[in-house]
């Protein structure tokens, strides 16, 4: 996220950092509007939060690590919500337990708002009073970044939840004008071997597991032009995949197999045909747009079953800067396009950036010389380096001045409830 313009005044600087934050703030809220406040409060499994925690977390985010530190003789809005929106900052205190999230009724959507908007008034005071601190402007564009991966998980929580209701409600009732069934040829993109700049370093913004850059060497690949579609995980399906015990690792088909799964999550086999549930509700399967909520598992039977692999996290980036594709982030299926699913391949186009994470077979570690911080804002990424995946790319919830080449995010290789999908690789051809 880049904030400030060159060569600008301390009082310039800070009104463009408000300006940036009054705009993610204002972002969230948008996200949330088409919700009413009985939505706002389900939690419809452990993994996934209430809209109304988000809302509430993400403030508790700026009062606690900024207001609190930082405007003098601040008040706390409510001392209780230091345990009840406390996330997983245990030198912070004892978190409330994250599955029971949904029992929490009270405080109610008003006065989360109320939160919200006392927060937001402590923000502009502090960048109006006490300008210039470049460790208080650093820990507000770290919250900013912070509210926008909250944003994408406010979505992929409430499509879990509205999927549970047997009217199977939308919500978002527009559909974008792209419905095409045209499925893009599968282009074989060469990347040569060779040694790659790993990771992010500079002024601009970026999370601490992304560095330290450094050299990887690689040898030359293969990657696929486009994310795998609906279409093609339909023949998956169609000639056994979920069957056949040597596609999957050893984990995957243990779950496979308790969950008794045939399917990805939120596909539907009706009389009229496979449907999908998504944003816009239960809509007829798209076969040329990319298919998504697949676990890891999934994705790796898929790529043994297509005679490839995942990319590894470091083959994916090469790849992405061999092809500028930084130079398409204006174009690509962003949260900002509103679009709300993942979008079929344009003709003729590389599909990267956008429209879903895409899974590696990278372990999700630290790259050589990571050392967390060591006060509560160190707890943020290090700690959960352990059995994990990394996937590259961002999403059509995504928004775009948060996503860049260097992104590593991470999940456990079991979870599907996120905005995840596929793409393929092999050694040169």
């Amino acid at each position: 996220m880049a904030i400030f313009a060159d060569e600008v005044s301390v009082g310039e600087e800070q009104q463009q950092l408000l300006a940036v934050y009054r705009k993610v703030r204002g972002e969230t809220e948008q996200l949330a509007e088409p919700l009413s406040a009985e939505d706002m409060q389900i939690q419809s499994m452990p993994d996934a939060s209430p809209t109304k925690w988000h809302l509430a977390h993400t403030s508790w985010f700026f009062e606690t690590f900024i207001l609190n530190a930082y405007l003098p003789d601040y008040q706390l809005f409510d001392p209780h919500f230091n345990h009840l929106f406390n996330s997983y900052y245990n030198s912070l205190g004892t978190p409330f337990l994250r599955s029971r999230r949904g029992l929490v009724s009270r405080p109610d959507i008003g006065r989360v708002y109320a939160y919200r908007k006392a927060v937001d008034e402590g923000i502009e005071r502090l960048l109006s009073e006490f300008p210039g601190a470049s460790s208080l402007n650093a820990l507000i564009v770290l919250g900013l970044n912070h509210e926008q991966q909250h944003q994408e998980l406010l979505l992929t929580d409430i499509k879990h939840a509205l999927s549970i209701n047997p009217m199977a409600p939308a919500y978002c009732d527009m559909m974008p004008e792209e419905e095409t069934a045209i499925v893009e040829p599968l282009r074989w993109l060469q990347i040569p071997g060779g040694c790659y700049g790993i990771g992010s370093e500079g002024e601009d913004f970026y999370f601490d597991n992304e560095g330290p850059a450094h050299q990887q060497l690689l040898q030359g690949f293969c990657i696929g032009s486009r994310l795998v579609t609906n279409g093609e995980y339909l023949a998956f399906i169609e000639d056994g995949g979920y069957q056949q015990h040597r596609l999957w690792l050893s984990d995957g088909w243990a779950l496979v197999q308790q969950r008794e799964q045939q399917q990805p999550l939120y596909w539907r086999e009706t009389a009229k045909g496979w449907q999908q549930f998504g944003l816009h509700g239960l809509q007829p399967l798209n076969v040329a747009e990319p298919v998504y909520h697949l676990s890891f598992y999934e994705a790796d039977a898929f790529a043994t079953w297509s005679g490839k692999r995942l990319p590894t996290e470091f083959e994916w980036e090469a790849a992405a800067c061999h092809l500028r594709q930084l130079d398409q982030l204006a174009t690509a299926n962003l949260l900002e396009k509103q679009a709300f699913k993942p979008l079929a391949a344009e003709l003729g186009r590389t599909q990267f950036l956008g429209d879903l994470w895409e899974w590696t077979s990278s372990a999700y570690l630290p790259y050589q010389g990571f050392k967390a911080r060591e006060d509560a804002v160190g707890e943020y990424n290090g700690k959960f380096m352990c059995n994990q995946k990394v996937l590259r790319g961002g999403s059509f919830a995504t928004p775009s001045g948060h996503i860049r080449i260097g992104y590593r995010n991470f999940f456990y290789p079991h979870q599907a409830w996120q905005f995840t999908g596929i793409r393929l690789a092999g050694d040169s051809m």
